[in-house]
């Protein structure tokens, strides 16, 4: 009888701290509108990545060269589909080219690279004017991604993505240094 009690007490102890300590909601995106031929005007256009954070450092290892990076999403050539072109300028001062293709689960803002079917991507708003958020998860990784439309977003964007990942056990943090202008994007 005693321990029904305790585990009663325990359980109940778990759902009080849950409520008090939970971490803030992020929603994610809707696809309103989307009617299958493209993706919602809003999140088209040009995008700068600011910040990102995961489990572990080693997560976030591939944008350690990284100075900045500047981003196009298109609507595709074919309905469901995104093109995402990126110039990454490294802290040595070198521009890389990338290009990725997206294609959108159907009603949903669940993004899957192509030729990479372990990896998904999630949109979620972001509090931050003219942010937005990805959780990007792979096989043996995932972590958001914090861009925006301004290259220099204010610091309080930057400490509420860093709080809200801390709070969901993301505990690796890096911020792009955005020293160098930004490479340009080019047009194929």
């Amino acid at each position: 009888m005693f321990h029904h009690i305790w585990a009663a007490l325990l359980y109940l102890y778990g759902i009080l701290l849950n409520s008090i300590y939970q971490c803030p909601e992020h929603n994610q995106l809707t696809t309103e509108g989307m009617d299958g031929k493209e993706f919602p005007e809003p999140h088209l256009g040009q995008w700068y990545f600011i910040a990102g954070a995961a489990p572990t450092k080693e997560e976030l290892a591939t944008f350690d060269p990284v100075d900045n990076i500047v981003f196009n999403m298109a609507v595709g050539s074919t309905p469901m589909q995104l093109q995402l072109r990126a110039t990454i300028r490294t802290k040595n001062g070198l521009c890389v080219p990338r290009k990725w293709i997206y294609h959108l689960s159907d009603g949903s803002t669940d993004l899957r690279t192509e030729g990479r079917p372990d990896m998904k991507t999630k949109l979620f708003s972001s509090a931050c004017p003219g942010g937005i958020m990805l959780k990007e998860t792979g096989q043996g990784y995932q972590r958001f991604l914090l861009y925006n439309r301004s290259p220099h977003p204010p610091e309080k964007c930057v400490e509420e993505f860093q709080s809200l990942t801390s709070c969901l056990d993301f505990k690796a943090f890096l911020l792009t240094p955005r020293n160098q202008d930004a490479c340009e994007l080019s047009s194929n």
